[in-house]
């Protein structure tokens, strides 16, 4: 019957293994999916090893490391049970004396400006200067058409010598008087009048005289010299054009570079100090650039005003500078500092070793075995980025200037001369060993391989 079935399949066209054929069919294609399953099992396997394996490690580095990071928070990591070592930048106190500097903004301004002007009319015909030109007082700097007053000047000649020989004249009859009246020939009064008339040419031989002197002085004015020696600036006037005495404009304007002074203001507290030192010494000034950065020049405090402005609360003082490179320009901005005072015998270190806090004032001075200590201290004076300690700090002693954000009491250090760390200073011992029960640091990263089999053992 089997056998009929068989033969009745096959004459309908059904194979015999149909349904074995599919199911094998079936089990042949899904063959990827179980790799794929196996792959993900494989990897969760590894993943969750690995992952253990590497929180033992971190565990058991954190066991050694992590007291000492904690006592770095809590007591500053410098402990018996702590490791942590923090990098910071030192500096030496030094003994010294800081001036005090009272710093105010000021403006440069010519010892002396001189307008030149004119004092005759006339044709400018020749100019003897350049602009911009250093003259010295009494050179030349221009001329005025001489031609009239040269006219002026003879024909004030020409009247003096005829008052002249008119005074001769009447001096002689005066004297011809006088014998007449003595023999009785002539009155006194004819004696009296001719003597007046003597006196009346004297005169008129005097007013021609400064008649003469005035013509010779237009002729001088003529040729206009410097009055002060400086610096000329632009021209004014050009040659050719004619000039009068009541031009208000002027010539040409001459300013004296050297001395030189500098006007400046300070607040009206500092005064009564200024006064104190000002009758006892002569006291320096210092002119800086706009930046307050270059120092320019070097001058000496002339006077003080004489008021208090009250609109700004501050008081005016002039300053008087050689300046003999001409570094200094009137009207130029300078910031000055006025030294007052000088403090003796302090502890010097960088300003930004100076810490403040609830306690005060204070430093980080690296002890023994390189061990910060908090060290409060008195601040005498501040001098640009130099600090001037009174009290509580000695010289010689390492304070820290850079890192003290990451520094407590008692906090272990790596000291450093220069930001770049180029250079230790190790204080106490001969080298920064690690504290003890520390686990050194290594930078080679650990073997993944190796990580991995530890992982596959758990």
């Amino acid at each position: 019957m089997g056998h009929l079935k068989s033969a009745e399949l096959r004459e309908r066209g059904v194979p015999q293994d149909q349904f074995g054929s599919r199911e094998g069919e079936t089990s042949g294609g899904r063959w990827w999916v179980w790799v794929i399953v196996l792959a993900l099992i494989a990897g969760g396997g590894y993943w969750y090893f690995h992952g253990k394996g590497t929180e033992a490690q971190n565990a058991q580095a954190g066991g050694a490391t992590g007291g000492g990071q904690g006592g770095g928070r809590r007591g500053g990591g410098g402990g018996p049970g702590g490791a942590m070592v923090v990098p910071v930048v030192v500096a030496t106190a030094q003994k010294g004396d800081l001036p005090v500097y009272f710093n105010g903004l000021g403006t440069v301004t010519a010892f002396n400006t001189v307008t030149v002007r004119s004092r005759v009319d006339g044709q400018i015909v020749k100019i003897n200067f350049t602009e911009g030109q250093m003259v010295h007082q009494g050179d030349s700097l221009l001329e005025i058409d001489p031609r009239p007053f040269q006219v002026q000047l003879e024909q004030a000649e020409g009247q003096l010598a005829k008052d002249q020989a008119q005074l001769r004249d009447v001096q002689v009859d005066y004297q011809r008087y006088q014998l007449l009246f003595k023999e009785g020939v002539i009155p006194k009064q004819q004696v009296d009048t001719q003597q007046a008339q003597v006196g009346q040419s004297e005169g008129a031989i005097k007013a021609d005289q400064a008649v003469v002197d005035n013509a010779k002085l237009q002729l001088v004015y003529a040729h206009v010299t410097a009055p002060i020696s400086g610096r000329i600036g632009l021209r004014l006037v050009d040659m050719g054009n004619i000039v009068h005495a009541s031009d208000a404009t002027g010539l040409l304007v001459i300013t004296q570079l050297q001395p030189i002074a500098v006007i400046f203001s300070l607040p009206q507290d500092q005064l009564s100090q200024v006064m104190s030192k000002l009758h006892g010494a002569q006291l320096n000034v210092e002119a800086f650039d706009r930046d307050d950065t270059t120092k320019l020049a070097t001058g000496k405090l002339l006077t003080i005003d004489n008021q208090i402005d009250t609109t700004t609360g501050t008081y005016k003082l002039k300053a008087v500078f050689n300046n003999e490179d001409n570094i200094l320009f009137p009207n130029q901005f300078v910031n000055t500092h006025l030294l007052v005072d000088t403090k003796r015998n302090l502890s010097l270190v960088p300003l930004a070793a100076i810490q403040r806090g609830p306690q005060g004032t204070y430093v980080y001075v690296v002890g023994s075995g390189n061990t910060v200590k908090i060290q409060t201290v008195t601040v005498a004076q501040t001098t640009g980025g130099t600090v001037g300690i009174s009290e509580g700090l000695q010289p010689g002693q390492i304070v820290v200037t850079d890192g003290q954000d990451k520094l407590q009491d008692g906090t272990k250090v790596v000291p450093n001369t220069s930001p770049t760390g180029s250079a230790t200073a190790t204080v106490g011992t001969p080298e920064a060993a690690p504290a003890p029960g520390a686990i050194p640091q290594q930078n080679t990263p650990a073997n993944p391989q190796t990580q991995t089999r530890k992982g596959s053992k758990r």
